[in-house]
């Protein structure tokens, strides 16, 4: 078609209806050729990658598109907007016309560039992105129908690829002739002839399945996200209808960004119920995306990466990662550094693709109340690349793991994912573990271990992938946990769930007068500073030190994320027999099966060799490595023992360091070790203190307190 040679007209200068305007030939071409100009002529003011022969913006698009041999073409429509304002009004307030007609203007221009592309692809949909205005699914009205709008919201549900009419051609009973093709513009609207045109007898047809055409149609739940819902209100849904390339865009429990047409149909249902004409809204799909996440895989810029690469050319990299994990939350290191190794996690192994063993490290949080369980799990929700949070008492079995109910459009039995199958290839969170039920709990027994979960349900017989990590906080039996008996006695779990757990942290709120008064420190200056948890350490330039150091060693979090999504999808460190010591794990798993019959607490299992293995990748994964390393094995050794010495009663835990004191290798800071050191001397000399004041009835409001040099140097000595 050579559009240069009909005649231009005004497109503003119309006195009908919009709809009326656009459906008219003049108009039509009119718009094609101005669409076609703007694809072949645009250059952005600022463009990512200019081409040295200055082509086109979106000409460029759709040479990049056929050589990938896609359907569709993004349009900014900032970009049309300041190239062709006209065009841009349009499409917001007709959409529907509009697009037909960029569609057909598009197709006909790529098929004029490469034109045996329509056997590849028989027609080009052009994707409208950056829409400015950005609606709430409440805030949908009546102002809104048949127009372009853009909202974002959480999938919750997804339903099956089926079949959609497109084209239809009807045949005569009588004469058994074919009549069509008839565009069917909407769902469920079908235009079915009165009578034929041939022996104008005919009033009764039948479709012609062979020779009508068809479309790929799915359906979509959109919610809206929890954060955007206003107080004491019901999360509002809404139905999304997506068709041709975007099938299987988004994922349920993923947050998008649809834009499309706000559309209505009729529903003869409801309106038998009312009594009057009742009508259903639907959004008609034409641009669907992932909610913007810097840290996202697809979304890193070169830039990232080279920053990450340097990152990790730092030798205290894993410190600086342990750090910055939680930097909201004083202390705990244990915890943050089995936090950190369940977001990195291990390495995946398929032994000749007949048994599978899982690389992601399973963390227990057991403790007090009030020691930042909670803020554990919410921290590494925010962090994650992929997280799903829930609670014990608001989680049943089927909600963990799956469910099978009927369809409302099929009326088929379907399978509906839970909390752990939509974490896969990420972490599921649960927060009140001990409130769970026992039953409950069982069930996520083969999710923990085997990463799968088995349906025998309705007729259904199948088995879901639930790859991922689990990090369960849970309360001690009485509400505070009792050193004098073991980790066993102190929580109500049974020893298949413990021992699929492969970190146990125990979180205990003693009463310290130096560490209180630093935490008292360490909260008031967060309030003071006004810094919210998990943008604490994003302030490098912070001139008042909130934490044991200062926060000029802390990752910012942006780029935290960024180092644990790329560390997840690019670095899979090996265990190669020459890098590490083997006869160092053997022999710890013998002392400790030994030591576990002996003083009780937790069984030593086979499982904890493979945690050991899980936790020392994960370490090489904080430093980017491509195999094990000796101090990676140590690391791991050290938060395994940790958590072996804290599920023992608090009598026998120093005997079995000094037990296992030949297995640990401390690589701490020297300085901080002997300010530890200094702080034990002074708190046992002030206990003295006071002791002594209250013996001889003196006052206890100021004395002076002196630890000899000799003493101090003895401890550090031992």
């Amino acid at each position: 078609e050579n559009l240069d040679s009909v005649e231009q007209v005004n497109l503003e200068a119309f006195d009908v209806p919009l709809r009326e305007w656009i459906a008219q030939d003049r108009t039509r071409c009119e718009i094609q050729r101005k669409f076609r100009a703007f694809c072949k002529n645009f250059i952005p003011e600022n463009p990512a990658g200019k081409s040295k022969n200055r082509m086109g913006f979106y000409e460029e698009k759709i040479r990049s598109m056929c050589a990938s041999n896609l359907a569709s073409i993004q349009i900014s429509y900032l970009h049309l907007m300041e190239a062709e304002p006209v065009l841009a009004f349009w499409v917001a307030d007709a959409p529907k016309d509009m697009l037909d007609v960029l569609n057909e203007a598009v197709s006909s221009h790529t098929f004029q560039l490469f034109p045996s592309y329509n056997a590849i692809q028989t027609e080009i949909h052009v994707r409208i992105s950056e829409v400015p205005i950005l609606d709430s699914l409440r805030d949908l009205r009546r102002s809104h129908l048949d127009c372009l709008v853009k909202v974002h919201g959480v999938v919750t549900r997804r339903s099956a690829v089926c079949p959609q009419l497109q084209l239809a051609y009807y045949t005569c009973q009588v004469c058994k002739k074919i009549q069509g093709p008839f565009r069917i513009e909407s769902v469920g609207q079908a235009y079915v002839p009165t009578q034929c045109p041939y022996c104008e007898q005919g009033t009764t047809f039948r479709l012609h399945q062979t020779m009508s055409q068809y479309r790929n149609f799915q359906r979509l739940n959109l919610q809206e996200t929890p954060g955007s819902v206003p107080p004491g209100r019901v999360p509002r849904t809404k139905e999304v209808l997506v068709t041709h390339d975007l099938i299987d865009m988004a994922r349920p429990g993923e947050e998008i960004e649809v834009t499309g047409v706000y559309e209505h149909s009729y529903d003869s249902s409801m309106t038998l119920k009312s009594g009057f004409p009742v009508f259903n809204t639907f959004i008609t799909a034409n641009h669907v995306c992932k909610r913007n996440d810097e840290s996202s895989i697809n979304n890193l810029t070169p830039e990232d990466i080279a920053g990450i690469l340097e990152l990790a050319k730092d030798p205290q990299i894993g410190k600086r990662i342990i750090k910055s994990i939680a930097p909201s939350i004083f202390g705990h290191h244990a915890s943050k550094m089995a936090l950190a190794m369940a977001l990195f996690g291990g390495v995946p192994k398929n032994v000749k693709d007949k048994h599978r063993i899982r690389g992601d490290c399973n963390v227990l949080l057991l403790g007090d109340p009030g020691t930042a369980k909670s803020q554990f799990l919410k921290y590494a929700e925010q962090t994650a690349p992929r997280a799903v949070y829930s609670t014990g008492k608001g989680a049943s079995a089927v909600g963990l793991t799956a469910s099978v109910h009927k369809d409302p459009i099929t009326r088929e039995w379907t399978l509906e994912g839970g909390a752990l199958v939509l974490a896969d290839r990420g972490v599921c969170l649960i927060d009140e573990f001990d409130k769970m039920n026992e039953q409950d709990r069982t069930s996520i027994h083969e999710a923990m271990e085997q990463q799968s979960i088995s349906i025998s349900k309705a007729g259904i017989v199948t088995s879901l992938q639930a790859r991922c990590a689990v990090i369960a906080a849970a309360n001690p039996i009485g509400g505070r946990y009792d050193a004098s008996n073991t980790l066993k006695d102190n929580i109500e779990l049974t020893d298949p769930i413990l021992q699929r757990f492969d970190v146990l942290c125990v979180l205990q709120d003693q009463v310290d007068p130096v560490s209180d008064e630093r935490l008292a420190r360490f909260v008031t200056s967060s309030h003071i500073n006004s810094i919210p948890a998990g943008e604490t350490a994003c302030k490098e330039s912070s001139s008042t030190p909130t934490s044991e150091d200062t926060s000029g060693c802390m990752i910012p979090q942006g780029m935290l994320r960024k180092y644990i999504q790329y560390a997840r999808n690019n670095c899979f460190p090996a265990l190669n027999a020459n890098t590490f010591d083997q006869e160092k794990v053997s022999s710890l798993y013998v002392s400790l099966r030994q030591e576990s019959v002996k003083s009780g607490g937790v069984p030593i299992a086979v499982r904890h060799i493979e945690s050991l293995m899980r936790m020392s990748e994960a370490h090489a994964k904080m430093h980017l490595r491509d195999y094990v390393r000796n101090d990676d094995m140590n690391a791991a050794i050290s938060v395994l023992l940790e958590s072996f010495f804290v599920a023992q009663k608090f009598s026998v835990r120093k005997s079995l360091r000094n037990a296992f004191s030949k297995f640990l290798i401390d690589q701490q800071d020297q300085h901080a070790l002997m300010l530890h050191m200094l702080s034990d001397l002074f708190r046992n000399e002030q206990m003295y203190q006071i002791i002594r004041m209250r013996q001889k009835g003196m006052k206890e409001d100021d004395f002076l307190l002196e630890i000899p040099l000799e003493e101090l140097e003895g401890k550090a000595r031992e």
